[in-house]
């Protein structure tokens, strides 16, 4: 007779992913490194070249899956369309509740480390620098290039960007849970790291270190297995 049965066929190993997410971390640091070359002429570009109207606006759009509430509203829809996953409440706690609970830390743990730095580390954003008086970008740290009569707090918070380490890790925990949609994923991210350099918010090396910084972060919450289940073919039993 024909039975159709439904059995754990495969197990995606986290542990390989995690590797993959490192390995990714490490190639933007390495990038984030090179780019401290370009920061200066990037930034300068951008700061005297505005993108101009509706075309700012579209751009400006772009931040949303690195901002803390645009991630929230992203991983609500998530819950909210994947049966499989639960929000985390008060005496429930089972699978879906774990999964669910581990994409919200890589998506935010990034971004928590990257605030932890910014405030040990002083550089001045694009939009609040004396670009034009910096002789190298090592002038963009420390106070030295302000050019605001009354800077924020915020204007010495440039390196790394937050909102592109909260982007990375939004990706990676959608990435971990939807493999087949990690391109899009990923272009989310960039878009997000561009519209950070493109608005004067930071330096090319900050979104690439942010980035990173994501990776790392989302690679330190999806540890452990998750069972994948599909329907096997029709087999024929004796």
């Amino acid at each position: 007779m024909t039975v159709t049965r439904h059995v754990p066929v495969a197990r995606r190993q986290i542990g390989a992913f995690q590797v993959s997410l490192l390995a990714a971390a490490t190639a933007l640091v390495a990038a984030g490194g090179a780019a401290f070359c370009i920061d200066l002429p990037v930034a300068a570009w951008f700061k005297a070249n505005r993108v101009p109207g509706e075309i700012g606006r579209l751009v400006n759009l772009l931040e949303i899956s690195g901002h803390s509430l645009g991630a929230a509203v992203v991983l609500i829809a998530v819950v909210t369309l994947d049966r499989t996953l639960r929000f985390p409440m008060p005496g429930r706690f089972g699978a879906g509740e774990r999964a669910f609970t581990k994409m919200i830390a890589a998506t935010y743990l990034g971004g928590l480390l990257a605030d932890v730095i910014k405030v040990s580390i002083e550089r001045v954003r694009p939009r609040a620098a004396d670009l034009a008086g910096v002789a190298s970008w090592l002038g963009t740290f420390g106070d030295a290039s302000l050019a605001v009569e009354k800077p924020h707090a915020a204007d010495l918070m440039s390196f790394p960007s937050g909102h592109s380490a909260v982007a990375a890790g939004l990706a990676a925990a959608l990435t971990w849970r939807y493999p087949h949609g990690w391109p899009l994923f990923a272009m989310l991210a960039a878009a997000t790291a561009t519209q950070r350099v493109v608005t004067s918010a930071h330096y090319p090396s900050d979104v690439a270190c942010g980035a990173a910084v994501g990776l790392i972060g989302a690679a330190c919450c999806l540890g452990g297995q998750r069972l994948m289940r599909r329907a096997l073919a029709p087999e024929t039993v004796a």
